[in-house]
């Protein structure tokens, strides 16, 4: 029978949670609330009050070509780096859990990419990808002009998809190995004594019982990268050249910490969340239904 703690006095309970509560109110819904209302008024960037203007800040951001870029890069940064960042750690996950030699090394390296601040990897791989130093560099020798993130905005773009897939390879990593060792192993060999490959094991029987893992980690790994790209993309690019890597989180920064335009940055950062927000209410009801649970 399940037990469950129970309090003498129903405020005892309450001041457990009052704690939580506060951290709830004090970093999320105040903040929040404090954006709805900059979002729908005029802030004066010297002080001075707010005038409200209800929708225009939103009827103005809607209206800009440069905010949709934004948004259109920010979609293509997330498909891209999210793809590779769950793709490339689900095939290393795969080859560690089959406990080759060297696995349980691998498997402690390649969880330290998570516990690097992006700033940090960024300023790594800033200097890893410089068109003027070290491979790149090699490149260019033999291919003049062929890498240059600093003019192309592909290439620019190339960098900071890099720079997070490598740190979010180490998260989705640490996920898809938990989900593969949680496979019964008598499955596996019933495979393999009935003549299936590799692959076909892993197709077959594999894939099918981690895809709630799947499904977790396409939801995070999503999320983060419209959230936590900030680091990565002030220090490699700041959003250049051209705007090619000004994603939505950026110019939220650049916009309202540069160009004092707090209200506008406001409103962006409520559009960014109702994306964010309409994006994982998709995922939840049209990629959920192709989730296996056990």
């Amino acid at each position: 029978m399940e037990k469950r703690t129970t309090f003498s006095k129903w405020s005892v309970g309450i001041l457990f949670a009052v704690p939580q509560l506060l951290l709830i109110f004090t970093f999320f819904y105040w903040p929040a609330g404090q954006a709805i209302f900059w979002s729908l008024t005029l802030q004066q960037p010297w002080g001075g009050g707010n005038i409200w203007v209800g929708l225009d800040n939103f009827k103005s951001i809607l209206a800009s070509a440069d905010y949709w870029n934004s948004v259109t890069i920010s979609i293509i940064f997330a498909a891209i780096s999210t793809s590779i960042s769950m793709g490339v750690a689900l095939i290393l996950a795969a080859l560690t859990d089959r406990q080759l030699r060297g696995s349980k090394f691998y498997s402690v390296v390649l969880i330290w990419p998570y516990g690097i601040a992006a700033p940090a990897s960024a300023m790594a791989f800033r200097f890893i990808l410089a068109p003027e130093a070290g491979f790149m560099s090699i490149v260019n020798h033999y291919w003049p002009g062929l890498w240059d993130p600093g003019l192309n905005g592909a290439d620019a773009m190339a960098t900071i998809i890099i720079a997070f897939s490598w740190k979010y390879i180490g998260y989705s990593f640490i996920f898809f190995l938990a989900a593969f060792q949680a496979i019964p192993r008598s499955l596996i060999e019933a495979a393999a004594m009935d003549g299936s490959g590799v692959l076909r094991r892993f197709w077959d029987i594999q894939f099918p019982l981690i895809t709630p893992t799947i499904f977790f980690l396409l939801v995070i790994n999503i999320t983060e990268s419209f959230q936590d790209s900030f680091g990565i993309v002030d220090i490699m690019t700041a959003g250049g050249p051209h705007n090619s890597t000004n994603l939505m989180v950026y110019k939220i920064y650049s916009d309202g910490f540069k160009g004092l335009d707090f209200s506008g940055a406001a409103a962006q950062s409520i559009i960014l969340m109702l994306l964010i927000i309409v994006l994982t209410v998709f995922q939840f009801r049209f990629i959920e239904r192709r989730v296996h649970y056990r």
